[in-house]
């Protein structure tokens, strides 16, 4: 859909898995923002394109919808050198917890990290979260996409969170600007798009 030899991804992508007849699984739909208009020489795809050019204010409130790989990041010492280390913030949030206790906080935990992420994100790419206890932060898990460890040191795995929810635009152009960019890591993998519409009533 776009061409191989770029040096920079000019796409972010999400997947949809519609239901279809009987709640079965329809084909797969995806999601694109592009900085290209996508082709398909290969005759593989039904692609349909509209322009992406929203009209937005400071208060503007949008429903949107976040696939992402959260991570923080910090500096700690290791094998005696000083390093940027980054983690999941649901694992972090999880890695004091005794054992046998995680399965039981793990919900909560999810949320609080879930949301102070996103809030931290908000900070950095002009939006806010009005009512951070509407948002849903659902659906984390851990996907494997080296399971043969062929990059090294060993299999290779990222964790995302799905968040739905209001926000309030702060600064709409940092907020397009970050929109186009993605939020958060592994946004190979199809994470980072964040979806967007006004809000009912708004």
């Amino acid at each position: 859909m776009f061409p191989a030899d770029l040096r920079e991804r000019p796409f972010l992508y999400r997947e949809t898995a519609p239901t279809g007849a009987g709640g079965r699984a329809a084909r797969g739909e995806f999601f694109v923002l592009s900085t290209l208009p996508p082709t398909d020489a290969g005759g593989l795809f039904e692609i349909e394109t509209r322009p992406f050019a929203p009209a937005l204010e400071i208060g503007d409130r949008l429903e949107f919808s976040l696939r992402a790989n959260a991570t923080t990041q910090r500096s700690e010492t290791v094998d005696g050198r000083r390093r940027n280390v980054r983690f999941d913030v649901v694992m972090r949030a999880l890695h004091p917890i005794a054992k046998g206790e995680r399965a039981e906080a793990r919900p909560r935990l999810v949320r609080e990290a879930g949301i102070a992420w996103l809030a931290r994100q908000g900070e950095g790419a002009g939006f806010r979260l009005p009512d951070p206890e509407a948002v849903a932060v659902d659906g984390y898990e851990q996907v494997l996409v080296d399971p043969e460890g062929r990059r090294g040191g060993g299999r290779a795995v990222h964790g995302r969170l799905d968040f739905d929810g209001l926000l309030e635009v702060t600064d709409p152009d940092r907020f397009l600007s970050r929109i186009a960019t993605g939020f958060g890591r592994a946004r190979a993998f199809g994470n980072g798009l964040m979806l967007i519409r006004r809000a009912r009533g708004g």
